[in-house]
């Protein structure tokens, strides 16, 4: 995906929401049709808690960590870090947006701050980063699709359960995914660029110095090429 399109559409939705734009009105029509708290919105929602998404995320940082090293992978430690950094720079986006933006709550849970969703991009980049480094451990490409199509699973099934539960406007819930999918995008980008260069194929040994070159195919060892054969 390119860097820069879920950056417009992030842009564009706070551009909206603070100046309380005609994008809005939509918002609530479509958190009024979907909004119906229930249990099973409840646990939805909590798969996007810190408590249950940065769990899942250190086990598989880990995981990841001793297959690379096993492995004897360069620099195996890196690709779990930068996961690591990146999980810990989703508060410090979405704290200062939410104080900036100061954006009311639903009827459900009235109150302000809750644009972006927290908790839709704390699952974005938990559940996203932990498929991205799980990929290449991966054998089979049905294996990698599954991988994907589950973490994409689970990240809607968190942004529906917030707006289900009334805990956020659906448009916390879509920023949110825009920011995770920056993030996601620079998080590739940096391990491909972090990742060692292959090495270049070894080139055929050199001749001797002063050694006869090799006859072509299908002459007689020894014979010019278009030479007779001297008797002997």
């Amino acid at each position: 995906m390119p860097l820069w399109l879920p950056a417009v559409f992030f842009g564009l939705i706070t551009w909206q929401v603070v100046a309380d734009g005609p994008l809005l009105d939509a918002d609530a029509r479509v958190s009024r049709a979907l909004v119906h708290p229930d249990r099973g919105s409840e646990l939805l929602a909590d798969l996007g808690n810190i408590e249950v998404a940065l769990p899942v995320l250190l086990a598989v940082l880990g995981y990841v960590a001793l297959r690379r090293r096993a492995a004897g992978a360069a620099r195996w430690w890196l690709p779990p870090a930068l996961a690591a950094l990146l999980m810990a720079a989703v508060p410090l986006l979405v704290v200062p947006a939410k104080e900036l933006t100061d954006r009311p709550g639903t009827p459900v849970h009235p109150g302000s701050g809750f644009f972006p969703s927290g908790h839709t991009a704390t699952a974005a980049v938990a559940y996203g980063t932990a498929a991205v480094l799980l990929l290449p451990l991966l054998r089979t490409a049905h294996a990698r699709r599954a991988l994907v199509g589950a973490c994409a699973v689970v990240n809607a099934g968190v942004g529906f359960g917030l707006v289900r539960r009334g805990y956020h406007w659906p448009l916390d819930v879509v920023a949110s995914w825009c920011l995770g999918a920056v993030l996601l995008t620079l998080f590739v980008l940096l391990l491909r660029r972090s990742a060692p260069p292959s090495a270049p194929p070894e080139a055929p040994p050199e001749a001797p110095s002063g050694a006869p070159p090799e006859a072509p195919s299908g002459a007689p060892s020894g014979t010019p090429s278009g030479a007779a054969p001297q008797p002997k």
